[in-house]
């Protein structure tokens, strides 16, 4: 689902910045207000509820990739050189480029994790039982995925890999964490964040690679489609995983979302 999730964000958000031409700074403002109202509903939500929680997952990925896109690109040049007449409001991109992008957002992560730390709060997800401790859970997310669509954009366009070739990358690492999972010296906290901010660069590869143009390296689907099937994919997944939990919550043994779900526990808890 996250990997479902991840790429959807990256094809959405190319969609409504460049297929439709509104822009990396006018998309940004309107997927971050879809951001904020996704996460009011799952802060409200008295259980876990699969719909409202890979809602807000879906919504840190879009508001992630324009976030990423309009810090490290300037789009004004190439949309004008694309017979645009209008680019949306406000400025088209900062154009820090990877480097200055990535070192930023990996200081305001740090920062948030230091915030997490100082607070007292614990960096088990699964432990979370705090207002404060879900809003410091969700801001790392949303930063998380704006690092991981950079990461994604300079393997794809500036490492000379391309989208198999970062993808294929991304994938060997994931693995790797994986095997580190089995030595008990290796937080697991520390490998599940950095395999979250992983994911995203392996959906906003494998994003590209279907949206972008053949002689490219892509299997130029476009951005409509590609996001129209991917939606499909990952709104029959969350049903799944609604009736999974509606079945778990039936049963005596049922104690909240299972572990697999990777996700705060504090509405459970109220």
């Amino acid at each position: 689902m996250k990997i479902a999730a991840t790429t959807l964000g990256e094809t959405a958000g190319d969609l409504f910045a460049q297929t439709l031409k509104l822009g990396y700074f006018l998309t940004t403002i309107a997927l971050f207000l879809v951001f904020v109202v996704t996460l009011v509903v799952q802060l409200r939500s008295s259980h876990y509820n699969p719909f409202f929680y890979w809602t807000v997952i879906l919504s840190t990925s879009m508001a992630g990739t324009t976030m990423s896109d309009f810090m490290n690109r300037d789009a004004s040049t190439k949309f004008l050189s694309n017979g645009a007449t209008k680019l949306g409001w406000g400025p088209q991109g900062l154009g820090l480029g990877y480097p200055e992008g990535a070192a930023i957002l990996i200081s305001l992560l740090l920062l948030i994790f230091l915030g997490w730390k100082l607070s007292g709060m614990t960096f088990q997800i699964t432990e979370i039982v705090t207002f404060r401790g879900e809003a410091l859970f969700w801001a790392a997310i949303l930063v998380s995925n704006t690092l991981g669509t950079s990461m994604g954009d300079f393997l794809s366009d500036s490492s000379g890999l391309g989208y198999l070739g970062g993808a294929s990358l991304v994938t060997g690492v994931l693995l790797v964490l994986v095997a580190l999972m089995k030595v008990p010296a290796v937080p697991n906290v520390l490998l599940f964040w950095i395999a979250f901010v992983l994911t995203r660069p392996l959906g906003a590869t494998a994003g590209d690679f279907l949206t972008k143009p053949v002689a490219k390296g892509g299997l130029d689907l476009g951005t409509l489609g590609s996001s129209v099937v991917l939606l499909a994919v990952l709104f029959g997944l969350m049903a799944y995983a609604q009736l999974k939990e509606r079945r778990t919550a039936a049963t005596p043994e049922f104690a909240g979302p299972e572990a697999e779900t990777v996700q705060p526990q504090r509405a459970g808890h109220r």
